[in-house]
């Protein structure tokens, strides 16, 4: 167990069932063979932030991979591609790597190594990571080159040093700090999150756009994409997905992720990578 908050033994219980009834991945495997598994929509945003003329940074973000017995390794092969051929500035990830048990990790290994080894690369955990043996996902992140934020922020090198992508601990079950968070942080500020819920402890910080996942889009939607079931911490239902204005000129993008939890299907709420342009505002 890691050190996620409300992991309680009905919820351990539950998930050892799901780990025994979808043991070797059968599941996931037919679900993608039949086209359940939601497909891959690629998401292409430009923000324009307060920065010198001319700026232009290459974007990356990924969430709510779920490397286990529910999502097919080949969704998470094609999620990976899309970023290589994107050839980011820099790959931010939204957390919950796996579902059920930390050793899925392995099947991120490959996904991973697509990526361009110089590539700047952030992460947060989220609460699945938390529930599980989060040292050990943290370890092979850090072993692929990604630096996982808790509570912190980082400067990305130059010549983007402008900016500080600011890495909050997961809302729902880990112990998020806002004031840690920001703190030392350039004027210029991407917030990583896992969840929409993390609005709730960032209130009266400035950034410019927030990077969030964990809703799924529902995971199961209606075919106009409104989604029947949100998961618990999702925080408010507006922001289930899509980009969102918020006070202040900030802004909020909720992916929809990649994996599945509990369920090998999506309906009406694709798996989405998001492939994003920075550039300095329009004057």
């Amino acid at each position: 167990m890691g050190r996620g908050k409300y992991y309680g033994w009905w919820r351990r219980a539950g998930e050892g069932l799901e780990a025994a009834f979808y043991q070797e991945n059968w599941a996931a495997r037919i679900a993608y063979a039949l086209k359940l598994q939601g497909g891959l929509h690629i998401d292409r945003r430009d923000f324009y932030l307060p920065l010198p003329i001319g700026f232009h940074c290459k974007l990356a973000f990924i969430s709510d991979l779920h490397a286990g017995p529910l999502t097919d390794v080949r969704l998470l092969e094609q999620a990976f591609a899309a970023i290589a051929a994107f050839a980011p500035d820099v790959i931010l990830f939204g957390g919950d790597f796996v579902s059920l048990h930390a050793r899925h990790m392995r099947h991120l290994l490959n996904p991973l190594a697509m990526l361009d080894s110089a590539t700047p690369k952030f992460a947060v955990m989220g609460n699945h990571d938390l529930w599980l043996d989060d040292v050990h996902i943290v370890d092979c992140l850090q072993e692929a080159g990604v630096q996982v934020l808790v509570n912190q922020n980082m400067l990305l090198p130059a010549p983007f040093e402008m900016i500080s992508v600011c890495g909050l601990d997961e809302p729902g079950v880990g112990m998020p700090d806002a004031d840690q968070t920001f703190a030392g942080a350039g004027e210029v500020r991407l917030l990583l999150m896992h969840s929409p819920l993390g609005l709730r402890h960032v209130a009266g910080h400035d950034f410019q756009v927030a990077f969030c996942g964990h809703t799924h889009g529902g995971q199961i939607a209606t075919p106009n994409g409104k989604p029947l079931v949100l998961p618990p911490g999702s925080g408010e239902r507006c922001y289930a997905r899509g980009l969102f204005a918020l006070p202040h000129g900030r802004q909020l993008l909720t992916s929809q992720g990649i994996g599945m939890s509990d369920l090998p299907i999506r309906l009406f709420a694709p798996s989405e990578v998001h492939l994003c342009h920075l550039y300095s505002a329009r004057m």
